[in-house]
């Protein structure tokens, strides 16, 4: 079975999903191909790094208000084992970031350049949205330092990750994460391991009663 997990790498829900997800694929029998397209929760441009707390706090009015926010989804994170920093992470762009995972995709690295991501915005305080930044991080996962960066500046797979940006959006995909079971089965937000266990084996018992 085919899973496609749309979702964005500055998403702390989409982490939590993809961990979820991962949790329930221990326990389930069946072949799937996890494939990750790409969302952008705010497509505009950040012309200078800042602070994540600070950028938000002007959204939302307040400091403490987005504080409360994270501190729940950062307990969700905990029982999950993953540590989010929201006082290091720094906001960014994540346009180039879904193009470093669709040159991992082809390389045979998907699954470990999403994660690398996910740990590098949320826990380590790295800017994502800086090139220099994303070929260092593609060179932990075994990716060629030095490709990556001359990939990125030569804005190859830019069309095609706004074409599938485009296709998400024509698919009705408004919030992430969302997982497509099958090519038509939708399931969103980060739901817990049974949860997402349950859908794979009715999407299963479908698809086999289909044929």
């Amino acid at each position: 079975m085919e899973i496609e997990i749309y979702a964005d790498v500055a998403c702390p829900w989409c982490y939590i999903g993809k961990r979820r997800l991962e949790q329930a694929l221990e326990s389930y029998d069946g072949e799937v191909t996890v494939r990750y397209r790409p969302f952008q929760l705010d497509p505009s441009p950040v012309p200078t790094p800042q602070p994540l707390l600070t950028g938000l706090a002007a959204k939302f009015g307040s400091r403490e208000r987005v504080e409360q926010m994270f501190t729940q989804v950062t307990g969700v994170a905990a029982d999950v084992g993953l540590r989010l920093d929201f006082d290091r992470a720094v906001a960014a762009n994540t346009f180039d970031a879904h193009r470093l995972v669709w040159y991992a995709t082809r390389r045979g690295l998907a699954a470990e350049t999403v994660d690398a991501l996910y740990r590098a915005h949320f826990t380590d305080g790295v800017d994502v949205g800086s090139r220099v930044a994303l070929a260092r991080l593609a060179a932990g996962v075994g990716l060629d330092e030095a490709e990556v960066r001359a990939f990125l500046d030569s804005g190859e797979g830019a069309s095609e990750v706004a074409a599938e940006l485009a296709a998400a959006r024509e698919l009705g995909v408004t919030s992430v994460p969302t997982f497509v079971l099958a090519g038509k089965y939708a399931v969103t937000g980060a739901q817990e391991p049974q949860t997402l266990l349950a859908a794979l084996a009715e999407v299963e018992q479908r698809e086999s009663s289909a044929h």
